[in-house]
């Protein structure tokens, strides 16, 4: 699969683990969708509390940093909304507390797509291990999408207590995948996701060579030299 069908994508709800996250995962996409018009919600897990080196730094000041970071990027992109759910950073995992909150979004915004992480990645290669809030947040997402928002007697106090109805969400990206079945090209959005990313000033020291790493690594290697093309891939799970 080589692009997106996402002409019928009105509503989209990004779920991640930290702030950053869905701009180094998938930002460009985001931009895209966002300048085709869809409304877009960020769900963040945590508020990175735990990283940094400063050894002045307390976790309840990154918190507010981070997540004044993350609404100033995901507004470069052209996100609606930025929720947060204030679990501990790096203490993440697929509870059924985590899957009741995630699916409380889902049935509130009703999403056509859902964007997460891949919880079966656990490397990459020989020099990278996958973060397992990355794993965890993957994991109940996936498991709020199916069956849980689907299900009316899935958390039926959603509907009892806060008027919100159940909803199947028609298709899943998962972004990061070890094994992708679609290129996104986001040729148009790269220097977006880039604008995005300088938000991040807590986690990245060096700006320029950030900003060279995304354009080298989303470059497509199939594209002429003379005709720089860049992607994001995705692993899509269509769900009817």
């Amino acid at each position: 699969m080589t692009e997106n069908d996402t002409g019928r994508a009105k509503r989209i709800l990004g779920v991640f683990a930290h702030p950053d996250d869905p701009e180094f995962f998938a930002g460009a996409t985001f931009a895209k969708w966002a300048a085709d018009g869809a409304e877009i919600t960020f769900l963040v897990a945590t508020s990175g509390d735990k990283g940094s080196a400063d050894p002045d730094m307390t976790h309840a000041r990154l918190s507010e940093i981070r997540e004044q970071e993350e609404r100033e990027a995901a507004a470069v992109l052209g996100v609606k909304e930025v929720i947060f759910l204030r679990y501990r950073d790096g203490e993440l995992f697929p509870t059924l507390e985590l899957r009741r909150d995630i699916t409380r979004v889902i049935r509130l915004t009703k999403p056509d797509i859902v964007v997460t992480l891949d919880p079966t990645l656990f490397w990459r290669g020989t020099r990278s291990i996958n973060h397992p809030d990355h794993r965890a947040i993957g994991a109940a997402t996936l498991e709020a999408v199916f069956p849980t928002a689907r299900d009316r007697l899935n958390f039926l106090e959603q509907e009892r207590d806060e008027g919100l109805a159940t909803h199947k969400v028609p298709t899943v990206y998962i972004a990061g995948a070890a094994e992708p079945t679609l290129t996104v090209d986001v040729s148009d959005a790269v220097e977006t996701k880039i604008r995005s990313l300088y938000s991040h000033k807590s986690q990245i020291a060096d700006m320029a060579k950030m900003a060279e790493r995304v354009r080298e690594g989303t470059l497509d290697p199939n594209s002429p030299p003379e005709y720089p093309r860049h992607i994001e891939r995705f692993r899509v799970i269509n769900l009817g």
